[in-house]
Formats: C-alpha cells, sequence, structure tokens
C-alpha cells in the first residue's frame, strides 16, 4: 500500500496507525538500550524475563493518548511536540522502573532504562518530524507550489516562511537580507543572501514573487528597496505595517499587494490631537460633500474625536447611504444626522445649520473632474464657488464657529474652469473675512489624493488588469500626490489654526511623474513596458494628448512666500483677495451668465476675477462650441 494511500486514510485510522507504529518502536527502544547495554553478553531467548520487552506500550500508549499527542496533525507538527514526547516517556520510565521493582526481574540491567529513555525519545520524536517531511514532500507533489523569494530575514520573515511552508500555495526557496551579518545564515533549510545575488537567485530559483517581510522599515527605506526589485520584473506582495501585526503570528492571508503609497516613500508625521480635537470634541460639526473620496474620509477622522453630533450633507443619494453605513459601523456611539441637498441652495443649508446648532463646517462639497468641469463650465462655477459661497453666508447667518473649505492644487495660476472656480470660492471667503466675520474662514490647499475617484492610479491598476493599454495624456505631466487619510487629518489640523481668511497649503512631498509611476507599477506586477526598446513587453503605454485645461506642473502657491506654520507639514500662503466692493459686481454678472447656462460669458468673466487664469484657446472654443448647442 502507497504512502499517498495512506494520507487518504480517516482521522481515527490514521491515529491507529500511529498507536500500532508505537508500539513497535518502544519494545525496539527497549531491546536496543539492553544491547547496547550488554552488548554479547546477552541472548534475548535466554533471558527469563522476556515478556518485559512487550509490555511497554500497555502504559506508554495510554500515557500518549493523555496527553494528546494522537492528535497532533502531522503536516503541522512542530518543535513543541518535542515537550509531549518527553513528558510522555519520562512518565513511561517511571512505570517501567515500578514494574521491574514490583516483578522483581533481578538481572534486568538498571541502567539501560536510562538508555531506553534515551532511545524511545530518539525513535518516537524522530517518527514524528519523518513522517511529516514525507506528507510535506508528497503535498508538494501533488500540488505544485508557486517559488517564492522573501525579503527580509528577521521575525516576521522566519514567521512568514513557517506560514508558507504550512501551506500548498507558496514555496519559500530562499531569504534575502540587508544585513550582512545574517548573509549565509540558514533557517530551516533556507539560506540568506545578499541583495547583489537577487537577480540569480530570480533565474535560478524559478522565483515567481517577491514576498516583502519587513513590516518595521520605514517608508523611505521601502521605497528604495521598490525602486531596486522593479527592474527584476516579478510581481511583490508585503505584509502589512508592525501595528497590524502585533496581535497574532504573521499570517499568509496577510499579504498584500504593493501599494502606490509604498511607493511614495512618504514618513507619516503623527498628528497633534489639539488640533485634532479643537473644531471637533464636543461639538456640532457639519461635512458637506460627505458622501466623496475626501468627505467621507473626513467624516471617518472626526467620528474618532468624540463630536457631539455629526451632520452629513450630500447631493447623491447613494453617496450619502454609503457613508452613513460605514459611520453606523464605525462609531454607533456618535449621533449623526444623513442630509440630502445641494450646497447651492441657502435657505436649505441655513434650516440645516440652525436645526442642529452647528460649530465646524468642513466644505468638500465640489465638482472636481477637468474634464467634466470643461465640458460644463456653467454648472462647475455655480456649484464650486457659488455653491462654497452661500455655504458660508449660511454659516454667518446661523453664527457657525469655523468654516473650512477644501480647495486644491489646481487654484494656483488655474488653466482650467475647475481650478479658477475653487479659486474664485477662496476669494469669497477672503473677502467675507476681510468685510469683518464672526465665522472664522480657513481654507486648505492640497493636490491630487490616491485612490480618490477618478484619479490616476485607480484607472492604471484598472487598465493592467485588463491587459493594457495605460492611457497618459503627456510622457512630461508630474502630479503631487497624498494619500486620503493623511490629507483628510491634514485639513483638520490646519482648520484649527490662524485667524480667519488664512489659506494653507499641505506639505505634498515630491512631485511623481505620472510615465515614471506608470511605469512603475507595470514593472511590480511582474509584466513588461511594451515600447522601442521591448516590441515583445506585456503592457503598452499610450499617450492621448493634454485634456482642455490640463497643466503639464502643478503648484501650491500664487506668490513665491509661504510661512512656516507650527505643524510641518502645514505652510500658511501670503496671497491677494479682492476687495468687496470690486467682487461683488462681478460675481452678480457672473450668477447671471451661470443660470443662464452661458458658458462663453462665464469663461469671458472669470479672469476679471482670478487674475491668473489663463484658459487654453482650444478649451475656449470648445465650451463656446457647446454653449451654442445648449
Amino acid at each position: 500500500m502507497s504512502f499517498e494511500r495512506l494520507l487518504s486514510f480517516s482521522r481515527h485510522h490514521k491515529m491507529a496507525l500511529l498507536m500500532l507504529l508505537d508500539a513497535l518502536l518502544l519494545p525496539l527502544a527497549l531491546v536496543s538500550a539492553v544491547l547496547l547495554r550488554l552488548g554479547g553478553n546477552w541472548d534475548p531467548k535466554l533471558d527469563p524475563f522476556w515478556w518485559l520487552f512487550l509490555v511497554p506500550p500497555l502504559w506508554v500508549i495510554p500515557i500518549f493518548i493523555k496527553l494528546g499527542l494522537y492528535r497532533a496533525v502531522l503536516k503541522y507538527v512542530d518543535d513543541r511536540i518535542v515537550y509531549t514526547v518527553l513528558a510522555g516517556v519520562s512518565l513511561a520510565v517511571l512505570v517501567l522502573m515500578a514494574v521491574i521493582v514490583m516483578a522483581r526481574v533481578g538481572p534486568f540491567p538498571r541502567s539501560s532504562v536510562i538508555i531506553f529513555w534515551v532511545f524511545a525519545m530518539a525513535y518516537i520524536g524522530a517518527s514524528r518530524f519523518l513522517l511529516r517531511g514525507l506528507v510535506r514532500r508528497i503535498d508538494a507533489v501533488d500540488a505544485p507550489r508557486e517559488h517564492v523569494l522573501i525579503y527580509g530575514a528577521g521575525h516576521a520573515g522566519v514567521q512568514l516562511m513557517l506560514a508558507l511552508q504550512a501551506g500548498r500555495e507558496y514555496r519559500p526557496m530562499a531569504f534575502v537580507d540587508d544585513n550582512p551579518q545574517l548573509w549565509r545564515r540558514t533557517y530551516r533549510g533556507l539560506a540568506v543572501h545578499a541583495p547583489a545575488e537577487l537577480p540569480v537567485l530570480v533565474d535560478e530559483l524559478g522565483i515567481k514573487s517577491i514576498l516583502l517581510a519587513m513590516p518595521s522599515v520605514g517608508r523611505a527605506r521601502q521605497r528604495e528597496i521598490l525602486v531596486s526589485l522593479e527592474k527584476l520584473r516579478v510581481p511583490i506582495k508585503q505584509l502589512p505595517g508592525m501595528a497590524e501585526l502585533v496581535s497574532g503570528e504573521v499570517r499568509v492571508e496577510a499579504l498584500r499587494e504593493v501599494s502606490i503609497e509604498d511607493l511614495l516613500g512618504r514618513e507619516p508625521v503623527p498628528p497633534r490631537e489639539d488640533l485634532l480635537a479643537a473644531n471637533i470634541r464636543g461639538k456640532v460639526v457639519m461635512v458637506t460633500g460627505a458622501g466623496g473620496s475626501i468627505g467621507s474620509e473626513l467624516c471617518r477622522q472626526i467620528v474618532r474625536h468624540g463630536p457631539a453630533r455629526l451632520v452629513l450633507f450630500e447631493a447623491s443619494e447613494f453617496a450619502l447611504y454609503a457613508i452613513d453605513q460605514d459611520l453606523a459601523a464605525r462609531a454607533p456611539a456618535v449621533p449623526r444626522d444623513p442630509i440630502l441637498g445641494s450646497v447651492t441652495d441657502e435657505a436649505r443649508l441655513q434650516s440645516v445649520m440652525r436645526a442642529f446648532g452647528v460649530n465646524t463646517v468642513y466644505h468638500a462639497a465640489a465638482y472636481k473632474h477637468v474634464p467634466m468641469v470643461e465640458y460644463n463650465t456653467a454648472a462647475g462655477v455655480w456649484n464650486n464657488a457659488f455653491g462654497t459661497d452661500r455655504c458660508a453666508a449660511a454659516a454667518e447667518a446661523c453664527a457657525v464657529e469655523t468654516f473650512v473649505l477644501i480647495s486644491t492644487d489646481k487654484a494656483v495660476r488655474p488653466t482650467n474652469v475647475m481650478g479658477a472656480s475653487k479659486r474664485l470660492a477662496e476669494l469669497c471667503l477672503q473677502a467675507r473675512h476681510a468685510r469683518g466675520s464672526r465665522t472664522r474662514f480657513v481654507m486648505v490647499r492640497f493636490g491630487n489624493v490616491l485612490g480618490s475617484s477618478g484619479s490616476v492610479v485607480p484607472l492604471f491598476k484598472r487598465q493592467i488588469a485588463a491587459g493594457g493599454p495605460l492611457t497618459l495624456t503627456h510622457e512630461a505631466i508630474t502630479r503631487y500626490f497624498m494619500t486620503i487619510p493623511e490629507a483628510a487629518q491634514l485639513v483638520i489640523q490646519a482648520g484649527a489654526m490662524g485667524e480667519g481668511g488664512d489659506v494653507f497649503v499641505l506639505d505634498m512631498g515630491e512631485p511623481v511623474k505620472i510615465i515614471d509611476l506608470a511605469r512603475r507599477m507595470v514593472h511590480l506586477s511582474g509584466l513588461e513596458v511594451r515600447d522601442a526598446a521591448h516590441p515583445h513587453g506585456d503592457i503598452e503605454i499610450r499617450i492621448t494628448g493634454l485634456r482642455p485645461g490640463e497643466k503639464l506642473y502643478e503648484e501650491l502657491l500664487i506668490g513665491d512666500g509661504a510661512e512656516p506654520t507650527d505643524h510641518p507639514r502645514i505652510l500658511r500662503a501670503r496671497e491677494y483677495h479682492l476687495p468687496e466692493a470690486e467682487l461683488t459686481p462681478l460675481l452678480a454678472r457672473l450668477a447671471e451668465a451661470c443660470q443662464a447656462e452661458d458658458g462663453a460669458a462665464v469663461f469671458e468673466l472669470m479672469p476679471s476675477l482670478v487674475h491668473e487664469f489663463t484658459p487654453a484657446g482650444a478649451c475656449t472654443d470648445r465650451v463656446a462650441a457647446v454653449s451654442g448647442r445648449l
């Protein structure tokens, strides 16, 4: 009968076979002990106490059953089984000595009992590890596993190796580590190699994936490692951070794809709790655009800091339902009110703010997609600029303490309607502050956030999954990036700063060239970019041309000056604003153009309000054509 056939037996049959094996090994251990002790002077046929060699299983096997030795699954047997065998054999030796004494076995060599203890430990323990090796080898043959390499030979790496060896999906082949002191060490037969050996290891061992097991390494170092691995064209997965692993052992299920946040290498800055709580704890907080990418994350951050009530204001019913359900699961104790409405409806805004006694408003509602706003000029300006102004007017009328506007880097020297409309929203708030207001108006400006609806990263992921091509508007285009949670956290902290009328700018780090980002995402997926140098590559990057109003480079400051604040990631901008006497008549004319849906008139008026607005000619022609059709 083959060993594979034995593995298919039921659990009870396997336990019976293990008991039978031990029933054979225990007498053999006692015979070996006596032979070693007496050598050629002992003839078992002449020994009157030969029966003593057959009875150890009668008490040893019940001891093993009681200690749970037969409940251990062979495939997952680990070093702890040694303690079970040690305890069982030690008790068995005590019983054997008692039998010898009570049966008055005179000629039996007493020292052979100690030798029996050693042989029994060796036979029983070794049999388990031998059987475990056979089971795992058969598993490897029956279910071929993907060859992987583990980068990081620390505690997390070794734990990951043990988890992989017990599974059926991956087969760890080697370790790589930056620490020279670990090189040439072995863990369960796997050697630790230097990073310089990676190309050879990938080729010789047939590595299909590299698993990063460095949960405590900083983001900057992590980014360096990912950049160095990029040229290998091997898919990379990694374990989460230490905070996510601290509760238990490393699990294979914890492995995840390398995220774009890891590629940015941006080290998180611990938030200041006093700033986070200043406008939230014990206060009624309202978030407009609560179902959007930034608005929903603001809500998640706000409920962590003890608001008296959270008012969710949103125009989309589905988005409002989604964030309401999310918060119900996350923070059921925080009172919340989901309100449907438009930020251009000042009467609705006033009734909501007055009814709930709102103290703080985070205004995240906006149309933000550049091509969509460019095509729908009047609607974009009406929602972004006049929606902000009316929301601010309602806040003043209801004595709201703090009003925080979520702005954008596209408001700086804008070339598109979306950016110009957000800059106009800033100007409206600055004018209200300049004339004197009980409400403190704060503006926070930042760039792209990773993972937001319509952003380039999820688009690239979908295109890679579909086999390409990756579509890019221009080879030279660069953007600033920040994670949504970090952006929301910094917005809350910036909102607690300043006296009013302040424009705060978030430190976005270094700008990222989008074509480099695209290539890196392809390479870290284990694929090759198809280009002139690699005509047989997997994924093509296709340049489609700049969209109307799109800039190659984004900026965060209109002027040259930016003052530091108490927070290392938040700067204060010093920028011009229009006097209310100049702003009001121009806003009235712009409102008429928006309500008449006259996109061409909106374009003509916007440079009078936003002096840096320089729309592209093609963009102006397109809007005029669309306006004419409407």
